[in-house]
Protein backbone atom coordinates (compact mmCIF):
# COMPACT_ATOMS: atom_id res chain seq x y z
CA UNK A 1 0.00 0.00 0.00
CA UNK A 2 1.12 3.57 -1.10
CA UNK A 3 1.18 6.48 1.61
CA UNK A 4 2.48 9.68 1.58
CA UNK A 5 4.01 10.60 4.71
CA UNK A 6 5.15 14.38 5.08
CA UNK A 7 8.64 15.45 7.13
CA UNK A 8 9.76 18.86 8.14
CA UNK A 9 13.01 19.46 5.99
CA UNK A 10 14.93 19.38 8.91
CA UNK A 11 13.80 15.81 9.49
CA UNK A 12 13.81 15.27 6.20
CA UNK A 13 17.67 16.05 5.64
CA UNK A 14 18.68 13.75 9.18
CA UNK A 15 16.23 11.26 7.02
CA UNK A 16 18.73 11.86 3.91
CA UNK A 17 21.67 11.97 5.43
CA UNK A 18 21.07 8.38 7.66
CA UNK A 19 20.05 6.74 4.51
CA UNK A 20 23.30 7.92 2.73
CA UNK A 21 25.07 6.73 5.65
CA UNK A 22 23.58 3.17 5.63
CA UNK A 23 23.54 3.06 1.57
CA UNK A 24 19.60 2.40 1.97
CA UNK A 25 17.35 4.27 -0.02
CA UNK A 26 15.18 6.84 2.25
CA UNK A 27 11.91 4.45 1.73
CA UNK A 28 13.86 1.55 3.17
CA UNK A 29 14.97 3.37 6.59
CA UNK A 30 11.41 4.89 7.01
CA UNK A 31 10.12 1.24 6.34
CA UNK A 32 12.34 -0.22 9.27
CA UNK A 33 11.99 2.31 11.95
CA UNK A 34 8.07 1.70 11.62
CA UNK A 35 8.50 -1.65 11.92
CA UNK A 36 10.65 -1.47 15.11
CA UNK A 37 8.12 1.13 16.31
CA UNK A 38 5.32 -1.03 15.69
CA UNK A 39 7.17 -4.58 17.53
CA UNK A 40 8.54 -2.29 20.33
CA UNK A 41 4.50 -0.99 21.48
CA UNK A 42 3.60 -4.40 20.45
CA UNK A 43 6.01 -5.94 23.10
CA UNK A 44 4.92 -3.22 25.34
CA UNK A 45 1.27 -4.07 24.63
CA UNK A 46 1.73 -7.75 25.42
CA UNK A 47 4.04 -6.81 28.44
CA UNK A 48 1.29 -4.68 29.77
CA UNK A 49 -1.64 -7.55 29.58
CA UNK A 50 0.31 -10.24 31.28
CA UNK A 51 0.90 -7.66 34.33
CA UNK A 52 -2.67 -6.94 34.46
CA UNK A 53 -3.76 -10.48 34.21
CA UNK A 54 -1.08 -11.69 36.58
CA UNK A 55 -1.76 -8.80 39.28
CA UNK A 56 -4.59 -9.99 40.67
CA UNK A 57 -3.54 -13.64 41.08
CA UNK A 58 -0.54 -12.29 42.94
CA UNK A 59 -2.09 -9.35 44.81
CA UNK A 60 -0.77 -10.90 48.23
CA UNK A 61 2.58 -11.04 46.60
CA UNK A 62 2.89 -7.73 45.30
CA UNK A 63 1.67 -6.57 48.74
CA UNK A 64 4.61 -8.32 50.49
CA UNK A 65 6.85 -7.20 48.14
CA UNK A 66 6.20 -3.38 48.21
CA UNK A 67 6.42 -3.94 52.45
CA UNK A 68 10.04 -5.60 51.80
Amino acid sequence: MAMNVRFSDEETEQLRDRARAEGRSMGEVTRAAVREYLQRHGHQDRVAEVLADLAPRRSELLRRLGEA
